[in-house]
Parts: C-alpha cells; structure tokens; sequence
C-alpha cells in the first residue's frame, strides 16, 4: 500500500533531527522534511501555505484562527520554547533600570504579533504591572529594513503601534537612541557588537528566568506544528501519526543529553546542566501534548487576548486536533 507523500518545514533542532532525517518512523507517510529557518517557514506558510505541515509561531498560529478559514490546525508539539527576560534589550541612556522603567517609553517590536515580545509584554503586565497600554510599540526590520506584520493587526486604540521608515532597522534605532527598548526573539547585532549603548535589562537573566519558572510553572511556548485545513479534513489521522513521529524524536534528544560516552553537545558540563534542570523542572522539562501544558497555553492565550490581538480568549484545547488529546491504551 502506497503512503500518502506530504511536505514538513521545520527548523533542525536536537528533538527534530531524528524525524528530518528519516530515523523516526511516521505512521502511513512518506515525509519530505524541509530544514529552513523559522522566519523563512512561517513567512512561506503564512502568506502561501506551500507546505502540507509546518513549524509555526503559536501567536501567528492563534491569530489565524480568527480568519475567515482558519487554514491550519496544530497538534500539540513545541519545537522551541524559551524564556525570554534575556531578550529585552534596553539603550544604556534610556533611563530605563528597573522593569516599571518601560512605562511611558518607545518599545520595539519586528512584530506585534511575534510570540515573544507577547510574552515578554505578558510578563512585564503580571509580575511588574507594566500593561501593553503604557507603552508606544514601534515595528519593523531587526536588522533588514522593510519587515511587516505577517498578519493583519486590528487592535483597540489602547494599543499605540507605530511601523519605523521602511529605511531604518530596529538594531539601529536601538542604538542611536531613537527607539528605548527592544523585545525580540534574536539578539540585535548593535548589543552582539558591544560598545555599551545596548545593554540587556536583565543582567542576570538565568536568576531571574529560573525564579519565574518557580513561581509560576511556566516554561514559554514560541512555536507549535500545524497542519494545512484542506490536508486534515481528508485525512484526520495523519495528526496522531505526526505527533507520535514528534514525540518518538524528542525521546532520542532526551537520550543524548546523558550519554557520557561521548558528548553530543559541545558543552563540557552538559551532563550536569541536564541534572539541573530535572532537579528545577522535572524529568519532562520540555514536555508535548495537551495536558501538561494547559497553564502554560492558557496563560499565552490570555496574554493574546489582553494584548488586542486576539477578538476573545481561547482555550487551549481549540487549538489542537483533537485526535492528539489522548492515545490507546492496554
């Protein structure tokens, strides 16, 4: 019996590498795996939905909900998390010191709607009573000019957002002074190339991230793994057989982090570090399906929401195909 052939975009991590190299079986596909970054994966998908199933950035995944066809459904699989207090970026003579700084200042964003900065406006709003509202946000190229949103934005006026010259970059603006802060997913060249004027607000950005991750339990999601509409409706199971496929090559991730035979990761002390983090977060730090990631998602989605960019507040269980919630059992 023939296999049905779709098309994957994702970025090669650790817990992928083994399904984008063929070491993981998937039920009843034959999988052509396209390894591209993320910003070329999401751009593609967004815009032209050139692939059967891809990497997705959870806030765009979320907006697109609300669209006339709602053209993706996800299974619960994370490809990367991260906590994001290391990635604002503040200019040294901005005055900004504390967290509570920010109200009042010209924040910068690539986009509104990229899941970090929604986390990190999350954030700022519950543990420092910073909102969204206190801020100008400023959008744009990080470090190509001409970036826009991927997704139409219909905030509330609440919301002040502002695109930069569509000659200017944030990276720059950041350092020259023009823009105060910057939240972003990848660190602007201006801070990489020192010089002081672009400095983290969070020096100590591992304390910091590791308190948070004990007070609330929260390990942010960046991006899930969707599924085109039209490919789902045909055929429902090849949801479950993806997310399987996915869980089957996090597992061998999970495996190399103990291999003292040989490291597998150029970091002297990986074991140690990967003992850590259990000790913190459990032996399933970075765990996939629905359940134990409900106050994580839920927190997300109501960020979205607060944030003007989502019309209501979802739930996190309408985001996924519901084949994926459970599994057989013997």
């Amino acid at each position: 019996m023939s296999k049905l052939r779709l098309s994957l975009a994702c970025w090669s991590y650790d817990r992928t590498r083994a399904l984008l190299e063929d070491r993981v079986p998937v039920d009843g596909i034959d999988l052509t795996c396209l390894n591209l970054p993320v910003e070329e994966t999401f751009f593609r998908m967004l815009r032209y939905r050139e692939f059967d199933a891809a990497e997705m950035s959870l806030s765009s995944y979320t907006l697109s909900l609300f669209g006339d066809s709602a053209p993706f459904i996800a299974i619960p699989v994370f490809p990367s998390r991260f906590f994001r207090h290391s990635c604002i970026f503040v200019n040294a003579g901005s005055g900004i010191r504390t967290p509570q700084d920010l109200a009042g200042k010209r924040v910068a964003s690539p986009e509104y709607q990229m899941t970090a900065p929604v986390w990190i406006r999350g954030i700022l709003s519950d543990e420092y009573h910073v909102p969204a509202a206190s801020m100008t946000h400023f959008t744009g190229g990080e470090e190509q000019p001409g970036r826009s949103e991927k997704l139409s934005l219909d905030v509330p006026p609440s919301i002040r957002i502002q695109p930069i010259e569509p000659t200017e970059t944030l990276s720059h603006m950041l350092d020259t002074g023009q823009i105060d802060a910057l939240f972003t997913a990848r660190t602007p060249s201006s801070f990489v190339r020192g010089g002081g004027r672009v400095r983290r607000l969070f020096d100590d950005y591992q304390t910091v991230e590791r308190e948070y991750y004990v007070k609330t339990n929260i390990f942010p999601i960046m991006h899930t793994v969707v599924i085109r509409r039209d490919v789902y409706d045909k055929h429902p199971w090849v949801a479950q057989s993806l997310f399987k496929a996915f869980v089957l090559a996090q597992r061998e991730a999970y495996a190399d982090l103990y291999d003292t035979a040989a490291l597998k990761v150029m970091l002297p002390w990986l074991v140690r570090h990967a003992e850590e983090t259990r000790e913190t977060m459990g032996p399933d730090f970075w765990p996939y399906g629905l359940e134990p990631n409900v106050h994580t998602l839920d927190t997300f989605l109501r960020y979205s929401y607060e944030q003007g960019l989502s019309k209501r507040q979802l739930t996190a269980a309408e985001l996924f195909a519901p084949e994926t919630f459970e599994s057989f059992k013997i």
